[in-house]
């Protein structure tokens, strides 16, 4: 699959790994990762892309919903473990003031 997620023990910190490529054919796998999490949860997502071979604009899009749905400034969304690629399309959208990149 390439999309799978990982909930911590506590329950508090989930873990959505992409492998491949990330665009609009992994839609509805990506958004039943966090879909039944309100923003009250207090959930903390990452999002390691270490596997990850492309993204384009549709999961730039995706991310973007993703933190809508998860309270907006206060959602605690983390995108780790990007190549260079990846890196310079999140530098360039500008997403290191909306998420934190690691």
């Amino acid at each position: 699959m390439p999309v799978t997620s990982t909930v911590s023990a506590s329950g508090k910190d989930i873990t959505i790994k992409i492998t491949g490529r990330f665009d609009f054919a992994v839609q509805n796998e990506f958004r039943d990762c966090y879909h039944s999490t309100s923003p009250d949860d207090g959930v903390s997502f990452t999002i390691d892309m270490h596997k990850a071979s492309y993204m384009d604009s549709s999961a730039l899009g995706m991310l973007l919903m993703m933190r809508e749905h998860l309270g907006g400034n206060n959602a605690d969304i983390t995108i780790s473990n990007s190549s260079a690629d990846i890196s310079n399309i999140l530098t360039v959208a500008n997403f290191q003031s909306l998420f934190k990149i690691s």
